[in-house]
């Protein structure tokens, strides 16, 4: 996905939660300052494949919920579902994350030669300025929400868990498998409850950008408001 696609959408979120663009223009610049350019053949492998991309909600520590992210050829995990599933034996193929709950397990990902896309946005610049320059460089894709500058990318997505989506969509996944999902967690506060609906309606959307349907939407689509 492209900017001018996307920054509409952008738009919209800013508006909605009263977020500063510049402020996210800022971070993006640090992070840029503290990057370099990600050689995006190490996650082409997914052109084609099955990708299983997975958010941290409560339900991730099924049995059941495990065996499907490990059914998938590639695993794109969220933040600390990345730790759920190590846990039970299952590796990651690339963890998305805006470095506030689980940055070192981030760093040890890239020491072991496993990409991390690591989100610039206008309230974590004290996180990336300390967690960045800790990471083995060429092992991150560097991310923003706002417009891409030097090795800062924007590929769409606002949550950890829809940008992996968005990031799977980009690298030509064939087929996105939703594993460790609920838009209604219980455990999740108002702001996240809030986050989470805007990434459902993100997902919406790139379903149908995609021509198909992920089932953690069904049930759910004439709720929707869509983008």
């Amino acid at each position: 996905m492209n900017f001018e696609t996307w920054e509409p959408v952008y738009e919209r979120i800013l508006a909605d939660f009263g977020f500063e663009r510049s402020a996210d223009e800022r971070a993006r610049d640090e992070l840029a300052a503290l990057s370099e350019p990600f050689d995006e053949s190490r996650l082409r492998v997914v052109d084609g494949a099955s990708v299983a991309v997975v958010g941290a909600a409560p339900s991730l520590a099924d049995e059941e919920e495990v065996e499907r992210a490990a059914a998938a050829e590639y695993v794109f995990a969220a933040s600390t579902a990345v730790d759920v599933l190590c846990d039970h034996g299952v590796e990651a193929d690339l963890m998305v994350t805006d470095l506030d709950k689980n940055p070192e397990t981030a760093r040890e990902l890239t020491q072991q030669g496993v990409p991390v896309a690591a989100h610039a946005h206008g309230d974590n610049r004290p996180a990336i300025r300390e967690w960045v320059p800790q990471f083995e460089s060429e092992y991150v894709l560097a991310t923003t929400q706002a417009a891409p500058a030097g090795p800062v990318v924007d590929y769409g997505g606002f949550t950890d868990g829809d940008r992996a989506a968005f990031l799977a969509d980009e690298f030509g996944a064939r087929e996105l498998t939703f594993v460790g999902w609920e838009f209604d967690d219980p455990t999740v506060g108002a702001a996240k409850a809030k986050k989470l609906a805007w990434a459902e309606r993100l997902l919406e959307w790139l379903e149908r950008r995609r021509g198909e349907r992920f089932s953690v939407l069904d049930g759910r689509r004439t709720s929707l408001n869509p983008l």
